[in-house]
């Protein structure tokens, strides 16, 4: 794929989450692949997608309103770097009872593509500015 195809995946998976579950859980089969493995941010693997379409789900569920902004995107070979702002309301159980705040947290991926489709990804994210949202640690 050239960099203006892997860029176009990125960006089209993007606008379907901002769209809903809905929309997102139409595209997801075109665009990742079965065995796709998710390193998380939290240090968990997910591997395969039925796994990470339940994992997807609870995020939904949990922020409802889920919104990503991308700020910047970069390819070199097989693998599309973003670093993208995603801005929700904690509506759901997430690990912890939802709080109904407002926040924002960035988050910079590695997706590596493999026959137009994402095969695997790298997630790391601000975790102590969440926290810190979320009213789990000391502003």
């Amino acid at each position: 794929m050239s960099v203006e195809e892997i860029k176009a995946l990125g960006r089209r998976w993007f606008e379907k989450v901002n769209k809903g579950e809905v929309a997102a859980m139409e595209v997801i089969d075109e665009i990742f692949s079965p065995n796709f493995i998710f390193h998380s941010g939290t240090g968990e693997d997910i591997r395969g997608l039925d796994n990470f379409k339940k994992q997807l789900r609870e995020t939904f569920n949990a922020f409802p309103n889920i919104h990503f902004a991308i700020d910047d995107m970069i390819v070199e070979g097989d693998k599309l770097a973003v670093r993208w702002t995603m801005s929700c309301t904690h509506k759901g159980e997430v690990g912890v009872s939802p709080n109904n705040k407002k926040w924002k947290m960035w988050t910079i991926s590695i997706d590596r593509v493999a026959g137009g489709k994402f095969v695997e990804e790298w997630e790391r994210y601000d975790t102590q500015g969440l926290m810190k949202q979320l009213g789990l640690i000391a502003q």
